[in-house]
């Protein structure tokens, strides 16, 4: 019991930090921060889309949950607007190797040095889905339909894109 919560509140520490350091020095196009208060492990982000790509104009909306034993282990994250992208999973779930857990990649698509370390941050995660979103990894689809598209037809890739973008904006 005692180790529970040990873990817990050093997550809670360092989750704290983390949240701080976000509101002095946030990076352009990106906040984040608590849902509420009183739970520091479920956080609200909100991504202004890359200029220079069919996400542009674009702010999106995203849950982060972060396990209690943080940063030993990588948050989950998850967009809670439509999003058509070849790294974006149906559901919203992002999947971006620095949120894939520490260690050797089962399936040897990935380096340990991808993948999440307890030196990544919030900011190192929300920075890195900016870059996914600007350039998509066709390699490693989580949406399918999106990496055929993204691959055969651009044109018809940027459009979807754009509606959705609309969408979001409520246009």
């Amino acid at each position: 019991m005692y180790g529970n919560k040990g873990m817990g509140s050093t997550a809670l520490k360092r989750l704290m930090t983390e949240y701080k350091e976000l509101t002095v020095n946030a990076p352009e196009g990106i906040v984040a921060g608590p849902v509420t208060e009183e739970n520091f492990f479920e956080w609200e982000a909100l991504i202004a889309g890359p200029e220079g790509t069919p996400y542009e104009g674009g702010l999106f909306s995203a849950i982060l949950t972060f396990p209690r034993d943080y940063p030993l282990s990588p948050p989950t994250m998850k967009f809670t607007c439509p999003m058509f992208h070849p790294n974006i999973y149906p559901d919203g779930t992002v999947c971006i190797s620095i949120l894939h857990p520490p260690g050797d990649d089962p399936n040897m698509y990935e380096s340990s040095s991808e993948r999440w370390s307890p030196v990544q941050s919030v900011e190192k995660i929300l920075l890195s889905v900016v870059s996914m979103l600007a350039e998509p990894n066709d390699e490693s689809g989580a949406n399918i339909e999106a990496c055929k598209i993204w691959r055969s037809d651009r044109e018809a890739f940027n459009k979807t894109v754009r509606d959705s973008v609309r969408q979001t904006l409520g246009l």
